[in-house]
């Protein structure tokens, strides 16, 4: 069992950094907290089970995904999609449940991290999948099986690591798959986020 190890690493963490927030998990004036991982090692699943219990908690919350593949959320044939396939640079449905924007780039850059935040409304944190190198904290999700290096060493900016293994971090904190309410306490206080705990500063132990 991770979850002993996991604790006294994480109490550990929080008693050394009462500080204030870290200008790293600030991005144009929300709370940024990413994901990083393999293909295959359970990003998408650790964050489906994360989001209903930081709700729970009193905090609002919406999530970024970068992709490597081409999208389209569109379906051929709908009107939405014909008006785009006709040459709309941006398409606008909406209905009484939701709306949906979508723009065609057409040559123009993909979208920065920080430009796909200043997009959003506001919410008290931000969650990323993908956008792998990017400044921000991030919890790094290690699956055993998937048989692929841990990323953390080539990476300052993952502060924790999710995992089915126990693993040799040099002091990095580290949880359990299924241990999703340590690893949301751990976000929250990282980030400041949290209307019920102080603001720390998400660093990490210097890695010998």
């Amino acid at each position: 069992m991770i979850t002993d190890l996991a604790q006294r690493t994480f109490l550990t963490f929080i008693d050394v950094v009462y500080v204030d927030v870290s200008p790293e998990s600030l991005m144009l004036g929300k709370h940024v907290f990413g994901f990083a991982g393999w293909s295959g090692s359970g990003k998408t699943t650790l964050i489906e089970q994360l989001i209903p219990r930081i709700r729970a908690r009193g905090v609002t919350v919406s999530l970024i995904k970068h992709s490597h593949h081409a999208i389209d959320i569109d379906q051929p044939g709908k009107d939405s999609h014909r008006h785009r396939m006709a040459g709309c640079g941006e398409v606008l449905i909406t209905a009484s449940t939701r709306w949906a924007l979508v723009r065609e780039l057409r040559g123009e850059p993909e979208l920065s991290l920080e430009a796909a935040v200043a997009r959003l409304s506001p919410c008290d944190l931000v969650l990323v999948e993908g956008f792998k190198f990017a400044p921000i904290p991030k919890l790094e999700i290690h699956r055993a099986a998937i048989g692929k290096p841990l990323l953390y060493p080539q990476d300052a900016h993952i502060v924790a690591c999710a995992t089915d293994t126990l693993l040799e971090t040099n002091g990095i904190p580290q949880f359990g798959l299924t241990e999703y309410d340590e690893v949301i306490t751990f976000i929250l206080n990282g980030v400041g986020s949290s209307p019920l705990s102080p603001s720390v500063s998400p660093t990490r132990p210097a890695i010998s």
